[in-house]
């Protein structure tokens, strides 16, 4: 049997509001296998780093998890109370975020602040301390480690920063990373350095969860993939079966809105419309208000998450058919 590093099942997270209840995250389930690195694509706001926050336990009032659970190495985690919480964070699953301005102290030492994650889940010394934080620096391939070890973080390029954020999340070994659109400030050639080193992260055996809504970062480094629109996943498969054959209509649609996945000469298309208000959700499927090859039973009912072929789910009732564009 598979080992999973991290198993999602059924979770849905809740918000209320004067409007009505919404729910960004609606009965979501994936896994993260022992050592892979497993990618959520889609639109902003389409729940991708509310599913991150309620499995790292950072959600704020008024979100909560109302249904579904959260299992990390075998061991359920959805209801530990928060002192559990937090010394469960940075020691066995950590996570960087897409700026690392906001989430890095500015009037602190960027060494100084990996220090304190060390010297908060280790018992050591502040020298051993400041010693496995230049080590971690060299590690994730930050030049003069020792000298930046002493810069502010205004005073480091994003690239620099993103680095310090992957040490801080990676110094006390975690068993899992989620890494939230860890390059959508970058340029091209840092992004591609920051995908190296989550890959070879991977490979020195933690998992990792990549949320980005760039299909080429996905396309890179992935080894499976889930597609999520409006709160629910609608497609999952490794990541060379849905390149090859996506098979949901909203994934297909993110197909041919890149320009890199055209043919030469092939025009952009985009999905037409707009993500739904989640207070007015359609009846049936959230995608049908925009859908090309919507049924009545599309507008009717939910589909279920269905296999298609094997490793390959889509909610879909067209999946498969022609037609289903």
């Amino acid at each position: 049997m598979e080992q999973k590093t991290l198993e999602i099942r059924s979770l849905t997270v809740c918000f209320k509001t004067e409007k009505g209840v919404i729910r960004p995250v609606n009965d979501v389930s994936l896994d993260v296998p022992a050592g892979s690195i497993a990618g959520i694509v889609g639109e902003s706001g389409c729940g991708k780093s509310m599913t991150a926050r309620a499995v790292m336990g950072l959600l704020q009032a008024p979100g909560k998890v109302t249904g579904g659970s959260v299992i990390l190495d075998g061991h359920e985690i959805t209801a530990l109370p928060e002192k559990e919480r937090r010394k469960l964070r940075g020691s066995e699953i950590s996570m960087i975020f897409q700026e690392p301005m906001t989430s890095l102290n500015p009037v602190v030492k960027v060494g100084k602040q990996v220090e304190e994650v060390i010297r908060l889940h280790m018992n050591c010394t502040r020298e051993a301390a400041r010693a496995k934080t230049l080590d971690m620096f060299r590690e994730v391939e930050i030049p003069e480690a020792e000298t930046r070890y002493d810069c502010y973080p205004h005073q480091l390029s994003g690239g620099l920063r993103q680095r310090v954020m992957i040490a801080m999340a990676m110094v006390c070994k975690p068993k899992l990373l989620i890494a939230d659109e860890p390059t959508t400030a970058l340029d091209v050639t840092v992004e591609a350095q920051i995908l190296k080193l989550l890959e070879k992260l991977r490979d020195a055996g933690t998992s990792v969860l990549l949320i980005s809504h760039n299909l080429g970062v996905i396309a890179k480094v992935c080894d499976l993939v889930y597609v999520m629109y409006a709160g629910r996943i609608v497609e999952q498969a490794e990541t060379g079966m849905l390149f090859r054959r996506p098979a949901h209509p909203y994934t297909r649609g993110l197909f041919r809105s890149v320009a890199s996945l055209r043919e030469g000469g092939e025009t952009l298309e985009t999905i037409p419309g707009v993500v739904p208000n989640l207070l007015r959700l359609p009846a049936g499927c959230s995608f049908s208000l925009r859908c090309r090859a919507c049924t009545s039973d599309c507008e009717r009912n939910v589909p279920e998450l269905t296999e298609i072929e094997p490793g390959h789910k889509v909610r879909c009732f067209l999946a498969g058919k022609e037609g289903a564009e």
